[in-house]
């Protein structure tokens, strides 16, 4: 079974991350869309919240499993098989911190590669952070999540 493994914060999911994730399952067997724990970094949603909004997301794509861990990626790639990483890539600011990150982990891991997708045109201005800031601003952010969990982030921001 060929597995890749999409790790981000995801905080929130954004149109862009649901692209590629749809893309990645029919590219790959099985993918795992990993969120990551960082405790030096408070996210405006829990962990468990990323999780669930991931879910509501890609519910009906069989083939994708969303979990959380911490420390390395690579070790947890080690300790469950996985030797594909898969990343998004809107722009060459992306591409230049993704290939330092790329070289990184095939450094750390024995046959790790990363498979870099292109964003499609209509996602390749979508960020986490720019979804919260249009959001604080009272800004429509349909064309920005997916619709399934638009509600829930705008009320998470909003209050």
């Amino acid at each position: 079974m060929k597995k890749a493994i999409y790790p981000g914060s995801f905080d929130p999911i954004t149109k862009g991350h649901l692209d590629i994730i749809r893309r990645g399952s029919k590219s790959f067997d099985k993918v795992i869309v990993a969120v990551l724990i960082n405790s030096e970094k408070q996210g405006l949603f829990s962990i468990e919240e990323r999780v669930s909004l991931i879910r509501k997301a890609t519910f009906g794509i069989d083939n994708v499993e969303i979990i959380s861990f911490e420390g390395l990626l690579v070790d947890y790639m080690e300790k469950n098989h996985i030797s594909i990483i898969l990343k998004g890539l809107r722009n060459s600011k992306d591409f230049e911190y993704e290939l330092q990150m790329a070289n990184v982990n095939k450094i750390l891991g024995n046959e790790i590669e990363t498979i870099f997708m292109i964003s499609n045109p209509e996602n390749s201005y979508i960020s986490s952070s720019m979804v919260k800031e249009v959001c604080k601003l009272g800004g429509n952010i349909s064309g920005l999540v997916p619709s399934e969990v638009e509600s829930i982030i705008k009320k998470k921001i909003m209050g």
